[in-house]
């Protein structure tokens, strides 16, 4: 119910109820209660009330829920197998922010921002999260405060992620991740790493100024900054890998670039920078997440129902992505030539009938029409490139007075 409530974005405890109460088999009710028994013998329908299902959410441990998220995870990644020789086992990472609802309890575990004109009134979460380059399918995320005493970053959020992530999966990030911790706990852990440089941390790592077509063999040491901040670091502490450095022209007909990596990878520069090239497809996943599956304002009241409400949208997320990447395997198609928005809606609309069907052939029957849909929602193939439009904000709708003390 907490999966089929977040398919249907901002729906409300009532929706999820009255999906119940429109009919499951049987074979739902694995031990059925006197309720559920007097309502298929005597048809006395339970109450459409949403307290029963509150209070059910909010017993639901945490822990099952998160076991849940992983095992669901696991076997999806291992179902899609391994698209390429290129891009097998490699994760985007990349981090966010999402709001609360403002409660005491919220704002004590997730503090506001605050700057010289006040407090904030929204607790705000950083999360990090890691998507499958390929099909993108999303991992368990880390999150933690983003202001505060207890503050988190994006890098330590990493350290903690990165146990959970496949065996031997490469670690792709930008120049946020670009530090040695990362790649030290990536080495630690068998993970390759390709990671975007900052131009002053290549320029100390190579020892001389940047230039064009560097590929050279290095040894990464902390600096006395990184000994700081990690104190915990062995004296030997060390990552060999590779310093790419290549001059980019951008599509705008902007000024050229250097952009150099530290990579651990054994395949060749014009592999690496094909590989780091898609790293745009996190960014899109994450407006998927907060936009499509409206994550970016989180509704619950307590840190426990918060944590639910995260996790059980990246298994609602992942539910489409195994929906896509099925359809991908039929076509040939990769599995991001695919609309979410359109599937999402897709399985929004003929997942009760699947749930509902009183028997297989009725089920691979609704299937097959679910994976005809799903065929038809392809990415369109525009002609000509679309004109680009300056990044801009645009303000919200709604607007509020200052809260004065």
């Amino acid at each position: 119910m907490l999966v089929a409530q977040r398919l249907q974005g901002c729906a409300s405890l009532e929706a999820a109820v009255l999906e119940l109460l429109r009919g499951l088999p049987a074979s739902f009710w694995p031990r059925p209660c006197k309720r559920i028994r007097d309502w298929r013998e005597h048809g006395k329908m339970p109450s459409s009330n949403t307290g029963a299902y509150n209070l059910a959410r909010q017993a639901l441990p945490l822990s099952i829920v998160q076991k849940s998220c992983d095992h669901i995870f696991q076997q999806l990644v291992a179902q899609m197998g391994e698209p390429s020789v290129c891009s097998a086992g490699a994760f985007l990472l990349d981090g966010s922010s999402m709001r609360a609802a403002h409660t005491p309890e919220l704002c004590e575990t997730y503090p506001p921002g605050s700057n010289q004109h006040g407090t904030s009134h929204w607790p705000l979460i950083r999360v990090l999260v890691a998507h499958e380059l390929h099909t993108g399918l999303a991992m368990r995320p880390e999150y933690g405060p983003m202001h505060g005493d207890e503050a988190v970053s994006e890098q330590a959020l990493l350290e903690r992620a990165i146990d959970r992530l496949p065996s031997g999966a490469t670690v792709i990030g930008d120049a946020n991740f670009g530090v040695f911790s990362v790649a030290h706990a990536a080495a630690q852990r068998q993970h390759p790493v390709l990671l975007r440089l900052t131009i002053a941390r290549a320029q100390r790592l190579a020892g001389e100024p940047l230039r064009e077509d560097i590929d050279r063999e290095v040894v990464w040491k902390p600096s006395r900054e990184d000994r700081r901040s990690h104190p915990d670091l062995p004296a030997d502490a060390c990552v060999k890998g590779r310093l790419l450095v290549r001059q980019v022209q951008p599509h705008n007909g902007g000024t050229a670039f250097l952009l150099p990596f530290f990579t651990t990878l054994p395949s060749s520069v014009e592999q690496v920078y094909e590989l780091y090239g898609r790293r745009w497809a996190i960014e899109t996943d994450l407006r998927t997440l907060k936009c499509t599956l409206c994550l970016d304002q989180l509704t619950c009241a307590t840190p426990d129902m918060v944590a639910k409400e995260i996790e059980m949208g990246i298994t609602a997320y992942n539910l489409v992505r195994a929906l896509i990447s099925l359809a991908s395997q039929q076509s040939g198609i990769p599995p991001r030539g695919y609309r979410f928005t359109k599937v999402r809606r897709i399985l929004q609309v003929f997942g009760p009938a699947l749930a509902n069907a009183p028997d297989q052939q009725t089920a691979q029957r609704v299937l097959d029409q679910i994976m005809t849909c799903v065929q038809q929602s392809k990415q369109p193939r525009r002609k000509r490139k679309r004109p680009s439009y300056p990044r801009g904000v645009w303000k919200r709708g709604a607007t509020f007075p200052n809260r004065r003390k």
